[in-house]
């Protein structure tokens, strides 16, 4: 199924207004799912929205959040977002983290009790829109062994990182710190397609390749994805107050209560450092130099972070935006959900 960017956003924003939150957060919210498919991120986008309506009637994401925002420092913050959708508290944090360091050249903005925040390019790419810099981390509930570990202990933990340049090109990573996100884990269940033996183990430790097979994901690259994610935990979760590791609230357990997850935005204004109309060139020269490098075997070319998105969103734009059947049908109903992940365990199972 096909559908043109304008037709999902409005299908999104109205089954998550129907749900329960705010006409204002659910177009937020919208734009946000609605990124993701158009990059091709489908793990986080139109997937999602049935699994976030249900919390959201339940009263795990609040409708109407009592949100503050307490400036710590010259470039530093902290958003309280009273669990409320962790679309809109992400963007709005990194609104305020932008406008921060604009004025002062860096940028640290904690938001704290948000609900799952998504796809972490949305953000960081704000940032770069507005010539600067941005680094983003979020914490996730336990669903990966730690390196040499039998047992999950930390989330999917993901980065992100975007960066301008002096054309229009944006160079744009978001990444788990797992091989691959749950997200796709639950896209290939969803499509009835298996996964590669190098992403999750079963209840056993050993690889699978079934998708509902899987017990845990494993840390990208052994012990260095193993570093990261702990490094995410501190950043999001420590920092901020908030549960950590084995303590962070599960995605599915309660669905009527709030999650308490953590999110941190740090953006550098290159106006302050380099100059930004150097930095933007020397941007572009890289990702100039990058495309002239030889490819290896088996490849057309050597592609900057983000270029194949921007690639994917170009076509999806021209010929409509790839969404599995049953999410189109669930997405043009009038049911708000159908109780499927309510106190399920951490694989919605």
């Amino acid at each position: 199924m096909r559908v043109d960017k304008k037709t999902l956003h409005e299908l999104i924003a109205n089954k998550m207004h129907k749900a329960g939150l705010t006409k204002e957060h659910a177009d937020v919210a919208a734009d946000v799912l609605t990124f993701a498919d158009l990059r091709g991120i489908h793990s986080h986008g139109a997937v999602r929205v049935e699994y976030y309506s249900e919390r959201i009637a339940k009263g795990g994401i609040t409708h109407n959040p009592n949100v503050t925002f307490n400036e710590t420092g010259p470039s530093s913050a902290i958003l309280d977002f009273d669990n409320g959708c962790g679309l809109v508290a992400a963007k709005i944090g990194m609104d305020k983290a932008i406008e921060m360091a604009k004025k002062n050249g860096v940028a640290v903005v904690g938001v704290r009790r948000m609900s799952h925040s998504g796809s972490l390019g949305y953000f960081t790419e704000m940032a770069a829109e507005n010539d600067l810099i941005a680094f983003s981390v979020c914490q996730s509930d336990p669903m990966v062994v730690p390196y040499g570990g039998a047992e999950e202990f930390f989330g999917t933990n993901p980065i992100a990182f975007a960066a301008p340049t002096a054309d229009d090109r944006i160079v744009s990573f978001d990444m788990a710190t797992t091989v691959q996100a749950w997200g796709k884990v639950l896209y290939a269940r969803s499509k009835g397609e298996p996964i590669p033996s190098t992403w999750a183990v079963d209840e056993n430790g050993e690889p699978t390749t079934d998708p509902h097979k899987v017990n845990a994901l494993l840390p990208i690259s052994g012990p260095k994805g193993y570093g990261l994610m702990m490094m995410v935990d501190i950043f999001s979760g420590i920092l901020l107050g908030l549960p950590f590791g084995k303590h962070v609230s599960s995605m599915y357990a309660d669905l009527s209560k709030g999650r308490e997850l953590g999110h941190l935005h740090i953006v550098i204004n290159p106006a302050f450092f380099i100059g930004l109309e150097p930095f933007k060139h020397a941007m572009s020269a890289m990702l100039n130099e990058l495309k002239e490098v030889k490819p290896a075997k088996g490849n057309a070319e050597v592609y900057y972070p983000g270029e194949r998105g921007k690639a994917r969103e170009a076509a999806y734009l021209k010929d409509g935006i790839e969404i599995v059947d049953d999410i189109y049908n669930y997405l043009v109903s009038d049911d708000i959900h159908y109780n499927r992940y309510d106190h399920k365990n951490k694989f919605a199972e």
